[in-house]
């Protein structure tokens, strides 16, 4: 009730609508959106061969451009996730995300146009770009709401940023259905959808202030800085937020926003950029990508039609933002440590199950239909768990100094293991086949493990205090043993 109060008082509701519709739903959104109208896109690349070389292309060549088609996102992703840095310290958050909404529109006017021009390279460039944005939106996003919103309330606000991916997937997913826009002719309609909503960010972004933090620690500017505060969270002075802010501006000694490469030689930031490797990892090796491609075969192994296996789908998206919401409400309270080490401890006994299951699904239908609560199950505690708190801890864990580098490092990780996995699984899965599933438990349970003994709660803790606790981390055999915390192993 108290954050639900304190969203209400400014026009903090609306802010964080209107940054997460140009934030991390576009990523969401694209993500969901291509696999509907693949058929149409490879018969418009067949088409569009066959026109300008007179002869259909080999089974190698539309492979190949398929592949270009649906890689081209990743590779812009990628592109976007190490551009981070470098645009919002020269542009800031706020204008950042409002250029980014510049390069959505461009992309959409070339996917729009890629059918009369009959190119299904414009279909490529505007894939990339697409992947562009959504990489440089996905962190510019979290760095927006964490560095505006106060201490207590900065998991719930952060959070946000992971239930608007989560309703950018469901509406993809509804967005493409037959009845809508999921036909032949609409299909490059549909992929444009998501600059619908950067058009909405662009036009009501410029109302609300630049982040409170940048304001102060990087421009030093205290009067916009508690203008933004009041704007945002209401009337006030704020000097309790103020003075947090000025501490750590002290502490950095005037010193500019690192680079990658200094961020990798401090070793005074090594366990946070651990945690940031385990926690970027876990949630790609989790299963969650193996669940998605393995569901459409359970469900209709289940006994549900195929013309209704789509809505199951929509369930399983819908159980996502529920759980992420749920989170939300658990976050500030419960903490970041045991959400991680609780979640990925039950998706790794899930996961194991699941593969039991799926190794005797021949003996009984009802171990199918379990499998198919067991996916249920493991949406829940992925939403409500690692999904919903890697984002926020992501932010907390670094200073002002180190934040934009370490979002580099988090989004190329991200988008990096996307084209890995993409690739290894295929093998993973002819040589293990339903074990496979036994692998991505055994990974959850190491990630339980890290975060059970390693991981310091950061939960209303200034950055300072967060750093501090991790610098006094202490495994056996290490010095200064008189000094250690709670996740001491």
């Amino acid at each position: 009730m108290k954050s639900l109060k304190q969203l209400v008082q400014g026009r903090a509701l609306l802010f964080i609508i209107v940054l997460g519709l140009g934030g991390t739903f576009q990523n969401g959104s694209h993500i969901t959106l291509i696999s509907s109208p693949s058929l149409f896109i490879k018969d418009f690349i067949n088409s569009s061969w066959t026109q300008r070389y007179g002869g259909a292309p080999g089974e190698n060549s539309a492979r190949m451009v398929w592949s270009a088609v649906v890689s081209s996102y990743a590779l812009g992703g990628l592109f976007g996730a190490i551009s981070v840095r470098w645009v919002t310290n020269y542009l800031g958050r706020k204008r950042a995300m409002l250029w980014n909404n510049v390069i959505n529109i461009v992309a959409s006017a070339i996917m729009c146009t890629c059918r009369a021009a009959n190119s299904f390279e414009m279909i490529m460039l505007s894939r990339f770009l697409f992947g562009f944005t959504s990489g440089l939106s996905r962190n510019i996003h979290v760095l927006y709401l964490g560095e505006s919103s106060p201490k207590e309330i900065r998991g719930v606000v952060t959070l946000t940023a992971t239930a608007f991916l989560a309703t950018g997937k469901l509406s993809g997913h509804i967005a493409g259905l037959s009845e809508l826009l999921g036909r032949e002719e609409f299909w490059n309609i549909l992929l444009c959808v998501p600059a619908f909503f950067s058009l909405i960010q662009m036009v009501t972004l410029p109302f609300f202030p630049e982040a409170p933090r940048y304001l102060l620690i990087e421009k030093e500017d205290t009067d916009q800085c508690r203008k933004a505060l009041q704007c945002l969270w209401g009337p006030g002075e704020y000097e309790k937020e103020i003075e947090e802010m000025l501490e750590e501006q002290a502490s950095l000694k005037g010193e500019r926003s690192k680079t990658l490469q200094e961020l990798l030689r401090d070793k005074s930031v090594r366990w946070q950029l651990l945690t940031l490797l385990v926690l970027i990892e876990g949630i790609q090796f989790c299963g969650i990508s193996g669940i998605s491609m393995f569901s459409f075969s359970i469900f209709q192994e289940a006994g549900i039609p195929v013309d209704k296996i789509r809505y199951v789908t929509l369930g399983v998206g819908m159980s996502e933002i529920l759980t992420n919401i749920m989170c939300g409400l658990l976050i500030d309270r419960v903490g970041r440590r045991v959400l991680l080490w609780a979640g990925y401890g039950a998706m790794a006994i899930i996961m194991a199950l699941i593969t039991i299951m799926l190794l005797l699904k021949d003996y009984a239908s009802w171990i199918t239909h379990s499998t198919v609560g067991f996916i249920f199950l493991f949406m829940i505690f992925y939403g409500g768990g690692p999904v919903g708190v890697t984002m926020s801890l992501i932010h907390e864990m670094f200073d002002q100094s180190y934040r934009s580098a370490a979002f580099v490092i988090s989004g190329f990780l991200a988008w990096a293991n996307v084209s890995i996995f993409g690739f290894i699984f295929p093998f993973l899965l002819a040589e293990l086949k339903s074990l496979t599933f036994l692998l991505f438990s055994c990974v959850c349970l190491a990630a339980s493990v890290f975060f059970f003994f390693i991981l310091p709660e950061t939960k209303g803790k200034t950055p300072l205090e967060i750093s501090e606790d991790f610098r006094n981390i202490r495994v056996c055999g290490s010095p200064n043993k008189d000094i250690c915390l709670e996740s001491k192993l």
